[in-house]
């Protein structure tokens, strides 16, 4: 006869004597199994699981720098138009600079240096 017969292989390993929930007694608590299944379905499934919250929380830190980029342009515009609404002349040099608008018997040149700025300020 083989070594294997007559279930001589549950001497050696009395977990296969054992039926699957004894060998998990508190899978047998509703309670815990309801707490289980619960945990794993807000986790997973839920509207608001955790992988939702971690892309959420990307998107809002990729919001927040876009506002600050913008805030600081507003800013700047601020400055800018601060400094020539009070002043014709300086209204008409931003107009001809930054939208190359001109009188009709004209030609407007801006000359900029190397990075593209314009000479005057």
């Amino acid at each position: 006869m083989s070594e294997y017969s007559n279930g001589s292989l549950i001497h050696y390993f009395p977990l296969l004597r054992m039926n699957f929930l004894s060998r998990f007694r508190f899978f047998k608590n509703f309670y815990v199994l309801s707490s289980i299944g619960l945990l794993a379905w807000l986790l997973l499934f839920e509207l608001n699981s955790i992988p939702d919250q971690l892309k959420n929380w990307w998107k809002l830190q990729r919001l927040e720098d876009q506002k600050e980029y913008y805030v600081e342009q507003i800013e700047l515009l601020k400055k800018e138009q601060a400094s020539t609404l009070g002043n014709d002349k300086l209204m008409e040099k931003y107009a001809r600079e930054k939208y190359f608008m001109k009188k009709d018997s004209e030609e407007v040149f801006v000359l900029v240096d190397e990075k593209g700025e314009p000479f005057e300020k």
